[in-house]
């Protein structure tokens, strides 16, 4: 049975490429209202994991199922390498996805301003840095104003600074009803605003629950110790706030 909040679900989820077994018997919830954050090491399922939630593949066996209201666009998606055509400005990229979804273009500063990019509303995509990039590809996935958004690496390869600036986005998202989910190896990032946590290793979900809960459970003190005695001690894909994912 799903929590009231329930809107996002996962339920003995297995995904295989070939003969690879990628995930086994995946189950988790996603709430409104609250960021949950993916973790755990390169190559244990993170990216398939999120894929199958916003519908981009189906999985080998369990499903996902949706439980929100049936709006025009009910899950954004931001990938971990956003890319946009270029030749537009970013005012002009976001004026687009709001007539994919049948918004209203003039909707699409309140988008930019959401994500601080306003400024650059003139400024070609081509010609945005990194972390630019990555505020417009948030901006692209609130289009619609879908109830769950999710997020792929969102603070990867940012200097410490806008790292933040997208977690606090995430929050803000959240604080406004959204269910958001994101994964990122910034447990840092990830403690400052998370609400509840998923802990994959090797294709499981080995741990579920809130900071509290595991900090308790794991007589833990910080989610990195909660990530180390999770998935075995592995912590060589973990960053700390400021280092390049």
């Amino acid at each position: 049975m799903t929590d009231d909040t329930a809107i996002l679900e996962a339920t003995g989820i297995d995904h295989d490429y070939g003969t690879v077994s990628v995930l086994q018997d995946v189950s988790a919830t996603i709430q409104s209202g609250a960021v949950t954050a993916l973790i755990g090491p390169n190559g244990s399922g993170k990216t398939t994991f999120i894929r199958g939630l916003a519908g981009l593949h189906e999985p080998t066996g369990g499903e996902f199922t949706y439980h929100g209201p049936d709006t025009a666009r009910q899950i954004g998606y931001l990938p971990q390498h956003p890319s946009f055509r270029p030749g537009f400005t970013v005012i002009e990229t976001l004026q687009f996805y709001t007539a994919l979804v049948g918004a209203d273009e003039a909707d699409a500063m309140g988008y930019l301003e959401r994500v601080g990019l306003a400024d650059a509303a003139d400024r070609p995509v081509e010609a945005l840095s990194g972390g630019m990039t990555r505020l417009l590809g948030i901006a692209q996935a609130t289009v619609g104003d879908p109830p769950v958004v999710i997020l792929d690496e969102p603070g990867s390869g940012l200097d410490p600074g806008m790292s933040m600036h997208v977690f606090d986005i995430a929050a803000d998202l959240a604080d406004d009803g959204i269910a958001v989910l994101l994964s990122s190896h910034y447990l840092e990032l990830v403690e400052r605003v998370a609400d509840h946590v998923l802990v994959l290793s090797n294709g499981q979900l080995v741990e579920q629950g809130s900071i509290e809960q595991l900090h308790s459970k794991l007589d833990a003190d910080s989610l990195r110790s909660v990530y180390e005695t999770a998935v075995g001690g592995d912590l060589s894909t973990v960053h700390v706030q400021g280092e390049r994912a």
